[in-house]
């Protein structure tokens, strides 16, 4: 049955995915005929997620290695699986709940609730999983794993292929419990109000927003007063005058309740009367106010606000430092949901005690969480109804910073106020300095509140213990990150790394496996049984929180091999080969990973980490929904195939790249994939695999010049693509492929062999249908790591088959050349190429017949000349070839090497319109690179625009200025005309 004129990507892909997964084709240790293994762990995506592009970059890029490995004969894995998403999934079940009318998580209860949660993975959760089996993903699906699998109330638990990780994470927990490596305590964590939880700072979205900063006095204890003085650069006096307080700015005046100190610079003259003097928090009632100390610290900026901050310990990350470093009490003030705290002891109680720890000699950070230092009339608040509380009483009292309503500083927060009802405003007038100021505000990215630094109670792995393998594994080389950028962010993580907290107060996750008695003591055991045991037999209640997904997925290499069992998997796949992923979860999650295996079983989980960026759009920026640039890859394999779009993604794919990806790429990529087609249509049409059998052929031995040069440029692009892969270059492997398929192959090679093929001798026809046939098979395998649906379709439909393609042995051939067929071809379509540059330039008419004069020419170029003059007169579309002396006034000369020819013009263009042309456009070119330029020149340009909009305007400069290049060259040829 002859092929269809074009491939139907809609229909083929289903059809070829059902048939490799019903081949077994992706199963481990498939076509395996070595004994070396090849595994690639997935970065597990949540199970609430849909296939987004950075998703269809990662996955095509193992993918290819998977593949390639596969049919190469290694032993592959590539094991699938999902993450349970904690807080995404609790939420996604939330919504759905509320959406349905149904009872909420609260009202349910909390086994109830994780029922709906197994309930809706089991009808949403594979929805991934499919959309990655659309872009031909040739996972293990049999093996696909969940980091919640085998947990309590999991249908699937005991799966045979589905080890049950619940138990490894537990496990580990304990075990690292045991060692010492996992304590509870109380630390600062990102707290969002919405969820009432611990997130990571990953779970964190920092974005600039309109803010104030407004300017407190706090009163020096006992009246005290001092000289404040300011002082330029050489000394002198600016400004001095007498003050009773310190003066302080904040863009979060309802934290001041907790202030534990007030720090300046040790440099900072102006305060260096009053270190170590106490100061009163302007805020609650006046009787009860606590004092607190001003101290030195190097993290005051002396030129930012008035130079003083303070120090809020138990709500801010830099106050937290200064804190510990000078043992200043911290004050937690607010509750679960970010409202000001309404428990513990009445205000005047815990006011006085604060005093007593403040105003002491000494410090301490224990125990003093447990103080409600929020005024009656506070309590209760939303934390931003109480900060403009705070302002107003803090105002009216008269403690705020005043300034003219004139100040710069103001700018556009808030208009002064007329001195009488019905007055004029004055020029002179003084008004509360609030200063409007772009700050950077944390918000929850799944909730969409504002995050609160907050004092919690948490479990945390003492990371210090278990960092130093994870460090020298990369120092020494077991373990390569690429690029070598993505080292350096590595080891300055690990060196500085603080406690990881590991405990949510969510529902959805592994349980902490710590159970508690009611005098408070804690027992921590894999089982309720067993901590019962421990206990001496008492009642006992679990702990409320659950793991961090970092932590169980920290565990996912050895976890889904099996582990803690010695699994025929685990000692087969592990340590993996490659982790592919993106720049953003280096410290998350794969620092993690190599710290926990390393730490749980002794060994790296992989030997290479292969970084990289963001997908962003074709000028690259930041896909967003608010921006529309969004490029959905389900939509685009709606429209252009899964080929094309892995093609586009392989072709971008340099190391440390940025990656910039455009529709338009992706429909180039889309005409590829007709490109190959047509050439193995033209190849059936001639029935070039009439006879042909693919299993077992030898490489043919061809004795027509062009055949032997084509067996040898197909060796030559073999061995490059492997090099390019080996090294992780998906780029230059996908470019390397895509120069030689479309335009060795299917432009010239076809073209060279019409001649053989319509009017050679019988031999020399099935010496070329021979040579075609094998150099299609031969693209056919080398893309089908990168487009796998279109080969394995072609793969079938050309010649019978023993064999998928997804299951075919990748060539190993020696590159072997024959010099002389090399060089007599590639001196032919160099020529060609010339005479046609040279007809574009001159704007010569392409359907016209041009004569060509030999000036000179060696014995190898008359030869080729010879040879191949029918084709060369074909395709550059020269009507004769006559040789001369010299070239005559109104030619130009075109060189190749050991000849020179030229073409005589004169009589064919109109040499002053088309210099006139040419000269228009070089013109309007012109202006366009002086703007360019000027634009690149100017460093306020460079320093104040958007990264991404400098790259573009860099990036038009070079394409401006190569097409510059282009019409000077054509200005010149016309030149010689002339």
């Amino acid at each position: 049955m002859p092929m269809e004129k074009t491939f139907d990507a809609a229909e083929a892909e289903p059809r070829l995915y059902d048939a490799w997964e019903k081949a077994g084709a992706f199963k481990a240790g498939a076509n395996a005929r070595r004994d070396e293994s090849f595994t690639i762990m997935i970065p597990p995506p949540n199970v609430t997620g849909a296939l987004h592009m950075g998703h269809a970059f990662n996955n095509t890029l193992q993918d290819i290695l998977i593949r390639w490995h596969r049919m190469r004969g290694f032993d592959t894995l590539w094991q699938p699986g999902q993450d349970h998403a904690g807080i995404a999934t609790q939420l996604q079940v939330e919504k759905m709940l509320a959406s349905q009318g149904n009872e909420g998580r609260r009202e349910l209860g909390r086994e109830k609730f994780l029922d709906k949660v197994w309930e809706w993975k089991g009808e949403y959760g594979s929805t991934i999983v499919n959309q990655l089996r659309r872009l031909g993903s040739s996972c293990d699906w049999s093996r696909n794993a969940f980091t919640m699998a085998g947990a309590p109330g999991d249908p699937r638990t005991g799966h045979e292929n589905s080890p049950d990780f619940h138990d490894a994470v537990i496990k580990v927990f304990v075990e690292m419990y045991d060692k010492g490596l996992i304590y509870r305590g109380k630390r600062l964590v990102n707290w969002d109000p919405h969820f009432e939880t611990a997130i990571s700072d990953l779970e964190v979205e920092n974005i600039e927003v309109d803010g104030h900063m407004w300017h407190f006095k706090y009163p020096l204890a006992g009246g005290e007063t001092y000289t404040y003085v300011e002082k330029d650069e050489d000394g002198n006096v600016l400004f001095e005058e007498e003050r009773d307080y310190i003066s302080i700015a904040t863009t979060r005046p309802e934290t001041m309740l907790g202030d534990g100190a007030v720090a300046v610079h040790p440099s900072d003259e102006r305060y260096a009367p009053i270190i170590g003097k106490l100061c009163e928090i302007p805020v609650g009632p006046k009787e009860q106010r606590r004092l607190i100390p001003i101290i030195t610290d190097e993290y005051p900026d002396p030129d930012f606000g008035s130079g003083a901050v303070k120090i809020t310990g138990a709500h801010d990350f830099n106050d937290y430092q200064v804190a510990s470093r000078g043992g200043i009490p911290m004050y937690r003030l607010m509750d679960s949901r970010g409202r000001m705290r309404d428990d513990g002891a009445p205000y005047a109680e815990a006011a006085t005690e604060a005093q007593n720890i403040a105003g002491g000699a000494e410090f301490t950070v224990a125990g003093v969480d447990a103080l409600n230092l929020v005024p009656d009339d506070l309590r209760g608040l939303d934390r931003f109804e109480a900060r403009d509380a705070v302002v107003a009483q803090i105002t009216e009292e008269g403690l705020a910073v005043m300034c003219p309503k004139t100040d710069p500083r103001l700018g556009q927060v808030k208009k002064p106020v007329a001195p009488e009802e019905g007055g004029e405003a004055r020029d002179d007038e003084l008004v509360p300095l609030v200063e409007a100021k772009k700050i950077m505000q944390p918000f929850g990215d799944r909730s969409g509140v504002v995050i609160e630094p907050m004092l919690t109670d948490q479990w945390f792995v003492d990371s210090q213990q278990i960092v130093g393998p994870a460090l020298d594994a990369v120092r020494e080389g077991r373990t390569v990150i690429m690029p070598e950028s993505g080292e350096k962010t590595y080891f300055h993580w690990l060196e500085n790394i603080e406690p990881w907290c590991i405990s949510r107060q969510l529902w959805w996750g592994h349980r902490i496996p710590v159970w508690y008695d009611e005098d408070g003591n804690h027992y921590c055991a894999a089982t309720e049984a067993e901590a019962i045991e421990k206990s001496g037999g008492k009642t006992l209640v679990q702990d409320e929180d659950v793991l961090d997904t970092w932590f169980s997925s920290g565990l996912w290499p050895i976890g889904t091999l099996g582990w803690p069992e010695q699994t025929d998997e685990l000692r087969r796949y592990f340590p993996t080969d490659v982790l592919i992923t993106g720049f953003d979860i280096l410290f998350f999650w794969v620092a993690r990973m190599m710290m926990m295996q390393l730490a749980v079983v002794g060994e790296e989980p992989f030997h290479t980490v292969y970084l990289h960026q963001l997908v962003r759009d074709e000028k690259g920026q930041k896909m967003s929904k608010t921006k529309g640039n969004v490029i959905d890859p389900l939509e685009v394999i709606d429209e252009y195939g899964a080929d094309a779009l892995r093609f586009a993604n392989a072709s971008m794919a340099a190391i440390g790249g940025v990656l910039k990806l455009s529709v338009d790429r992706i429909k180039g990529y889309r005409n590829f994939v007709t490109k190959i087609w047509n050439a193995c249509r033209f190849a059936e049409m001639n029935g070039v695999f009439e006879n042909y059998k693919s299993e077992g052929s030898q490489r043919p031995e061809p004795t027509e010049t062009v055949n032997k040069w084509i067996v040898g440029e197909t060796l030559r692009i073999r061995q490059e693509v492997d090099e390019a892969l080996a090294s992780y270059r998906f780029n230059d492997a996908a470019n390397a492929l895509y120069a030689f398929v479309w335009g060795k192959v299917c432009d010239w090679y076809v073209e060279f062999s019409k001649p053989l093929l319509m009017d050679g001798t019988d031999a020399q026809k099935a010496e070329t249908r021979a040579t075609m046939a094998w150099v299609l098979d031969q693209c056919l395998i080398l893309t089908h790591p990168f487009m796998p649906f279109v080969t394995e379709e072609l793969w079938g439909q050309l010649a019978p088959r023993t064999r998928l393609l997804a299951l075919t042995d990748w060539p190993e051939d020696d590159v072997v050349i024959d010099a002389a067929a090399d060089a007599e071809m590639t001196w032919t379509i160099g020529f060609i190429e010339g005479v046609r540059s040279a007809r574009a330039q001159m704007n010569v008419p392409a359907g016209l017949r041009v004569p060509v004069l030999r000036i000179e020419s060696d014995e190898a170029a008359r030869e080729a000349w010879q040879n191949n003059s029918a084709l060369i007169q074909r395709l550059a579309r020269i009507e004769s070839v006559e040789d001369a002396d010299e070239a005559p006034k109104g030619s130009i000369t075109i060189t190749t090497k050991g000849a020179t020819f030229a073409l005589p013009l004169a009589d064919i263009i109109d040499v002053g319109a088309e210099k006139e042309r040419l000269e228009k456009v070089l013109g309007k070119l012109g202006k366009e690179l002086g703007g360019l330029r000027g634009r690149l020149n100017n460093p306020n340009f460079v320093a104040s625009a958007p990264e991404e909009v400098v790259a573009e305007a860099r990036e038009n400069l070079a394409l401006r200025e190569e097409e510059e290049a282009q019409l000077k060259s054509a200005l010149s040829r016309l030149a010689e005309i002339a």
